[in-house]
């Protein structure tokens, strides 16, 4: 069977149906729930995929990613608190019009820009994956290195407020994945004289503290926080022909730029739906609205947060770079089931590619079904007590750490990233430029180490080649840019004072 009959199979069987079912509900269940990510659900979930054929496993993870990305705008809605930091752009007009009264109107308007800004992004998916493979074959060692040093500078450049901070954490995460068995050379560096270090630390236990422990921590913090709730009402839900005809060009719009910054690695969804929603403000006839309940706001940000999902697939396939950090996850996922995700992925494992599709397209549809009719139950998802929720969490992060290996190294690695997550969230050192770090730096030291045995040990070609001088003087330009746009504001600054 060729590869797309593989992935139809899976896709259309009962078992993968169920999948996409349990992954989507999920996804959306957690999304609604202040203090829960996509992320933490779907380095929780890795374990369970052990046993299931990569087909599946992608499956259930990727209709967790939709699911978790739209479910956060029940809460950014109904409590002005963002159930994920892609939907922070909603609470600026979705909280104040169902505060007005209009709480239907202002989650159907969110549920389908949603399903828009995915379908529009899944066919950027379908166009553009294969080309980008097709390109990226003929790159070199030093191409690709290049190449993921500029996404290393890319995420850090806009990890943040603080570029010091980004690339702290970036350099963190390379750090901490060098400890091992060296690719280079086969020595064993940074064990400390554990044996168990041998292999480095997991991608497992390493996400699952940084996000589920760390988060876990600071619930347990403000274990008491709520928010000023929303009576919920399905008046309003479904948009009329005037709804589209008002919003179509706003929803194309914002979709396509979600894809195009979520192709970019490490920017996110939030940083789309900020775009989208600036760009909307600027082209709205009525700008003044946006802020006080404007339904251009609510669209704008939604179309745009589910669209990055799409663009941050497409470079995730075609080259092996992630494009956010549950695509960084995704990746580890890939890898865990002996698959490399990069430019040859479409000729070695073509099934995987055509199920991630496959399963992005459906779960995009299943997500507004479930999102329309149970909308009800959802919201009440906001009234939870974190209480509750916290030891089940922490049940399975230990328990899917632990069976990584069947070693207790892999949960004591674990507890020490979740504080070392917490302490960084409280500096303000974001987690992203550091998962990349962690992912991307062994490729990027692999990547290098062939070119330098390729060029007998010079590192010229990196700005002799051409395409591998573009990217390193892009990568310089990222880093300057930012430093220069400092110092003409502390210049205005000085000036005007």
């Amino acid at each position: 069977m060729t590869g797309l009959e593989i992935a139809l199979q899976q896709l259309m069987s009962p078992i993968g149906l169920l999948l996409m079912l349990v992954g989507t509900t999920l996804g959306i269940t957690v999304g609604a729930i202040p203090g829960l990510t996509g992320a933490m659900l779907i380095a929780l979930s890795l374990p369970l995929t052990f046993t299931m054929v990569p087909e599946q496993a992608m499956i259930l993870l990727i209709s967790m990613y939709v699911g978790s990305i739209s479910g956060g705008l029940i809460t950014a809605t109904l409590l002005r608190m963002p159930g994920t930091p892609a939907s922070i752009m909603t609470t600026l007009d979705g909280y104040p019009m169902a505060k007005s009264g209009r709480p239907g109107r202002a989650l159907g308007l969110g549920i389908t820009a949603s399903l828009v800004g995915g379908l529009v992004s899944f066919a950027f998916l379908v166009l553009l994956s294969r080309p980008m493979a097709a390109i990226s074959t003929k790159l070199g060692p030093f191409e690709f290195f290049s190449l993921v040093l500029m996404a290393l500078v890319l995420i850090a450049s806009t990890g943040g407020k603080s570029l010091c901070r980004s690339l702290l954490s970036g350099f963190l995460g390379i750090l901490v994945a060098m400890p091992g068995i060296a690719g280079s050379t086969g020595a064993a560096r940074m064990t400390f004289g554990l044996t168990e270090m041998n292999d480095g630390f997991k991608l497992l236990p390493v996400l699952i503290g940084l996000f589920a422990i760390s988060q876990i921590i600071q619930d347990v913090l403000h274990i008491d926080a709520t928010g000023v709730r929303v009576e919920m009402s399905r008046r309003g839900l479904w948009l009329s022909v005037d709804d589209w005809r008002a919003q179509w060009i706003n929803l194309l719009r914002s979709s396509v730029i979600g894809t195009w910054i979520g192709i970019l690695p490490g920017v996110g969804a939030n940083i789309g739906s900020v775009t989208a929603y600036s760009a909307a403000k600027r082209c709205s006839k009525t700008p003044e609205a946006f802020g006080s309940g404007s339904d251009e706001g609510i669209v704008a940000a939604e179309s745009a947060n589910n669209a990055t999902v799409g663009g941050a697939l497409i470079p995730l396939i075609s080259m092996g770079i992630p494009g956010s950090v549950i695509d960084a996850i995704l990746l580890g996922a890939l890898v865990i089931h002996g698959l490399r995700p990069g430019p040859l992925l479409f000729e070695q494992s073509p099934s995987i590619v055509y199920t991630i599709m496959g399963t992005y397209f459906i779960a995009n549809l299943a997500m507004a079904v479930i999102m329309m009719v149970s909308i009800g139950w959802l919201a009440k998802l906001a009234d939870l007590p974190r209480a509750l929720l916290v030891p089940v969490i922490i049940m399975f992060c230990v328990i899917g750490s632990y069976a990584l290996s069947n070693r207790l190294f892999d949960v004591w690695v674990m507890l020490g990233f979740g504080l070392m997550g917490y302490v960084m969230e409280r500096s303000k050192i974001p987690l992203a430029p550091f998962v990349i770090g962690f992912v991307l730096g062994p490729i990027a030291e692999e990547k290098l180490s062939a070119g330098l045995m390729s060029s007998g040990g010079s590192f010229l070609p990196i700005i002799t080649r051409p395409i591998s001088a573009v990217l390193f003087l892009i990568s310089i330009g990222l880093l300057v840019l930012p430093l220069v746009r400092r110092y003409h504001s502390s210049n205005a600054e000085s000036e005007t004072s």
